[in-house]
């Protein structure tokens, strides 16, 4: 079962909300990621060398977690460029979040490259009644 959310998470992460635009020129690399399923929660594994915290936003607007940055490497001067793989410059990752997730107590922290996403399950269904007024 959690192959199954697993790809529900990779697929939705894959659509791009209509009429988004990126505002910046050039490629936008896509990191790597990995999200592993805990009893208390989803943790989110994203590979991102040569990154650290000031180089690194990640932002939540409805329901929808950006991660995204930019990376920079110097490469040694007097050298020319014989064959280039890694990715430098603008990086994003977009994913939108289920309800099962207590938004408020995301909590981000990179280390060696490696970006860790900690999003705690809600306590809770976010169910609530609404009341019915009666017209006038």
């Amino acid at each position: 079962m959690a192959e199954e959310r697993e790809f529900e998470i990779e697929k939705q992460e894959m659509e791009t909300p209509e009429g988004v635009e990126n505002t910046r020129t050039g490629r936008t690399y896509v990191p790597r990621i990995d999200i592993v399923e805990l009893n208390d929660g989803i943790r989110l594994f994203a590979d991102l060398p040569g990154v650290d915290e000031n180089s690194l936003d990640i932002m939540l607007e409805n329901d929808q977690l950006t991660i995204q940055g930019y990376v920079d490497y110097e490469r040694p001067s007097g050298y020319d460029l014989a064959h280039a793989e890694y990715g430098i410059g603008n990086f994003q990752r977009v994913f939108k979040l289920s309800d099962q997730v207590d938004q408020d107590k995301i909590t981000a922290s990179i280390k060696h490259g490696v970006l860790q996403l900690d999003m705690p399950f809600a306590s809770g269904p976010r169910t609530r009644k609404i009341t019915v007024q009666a017209g006038s």
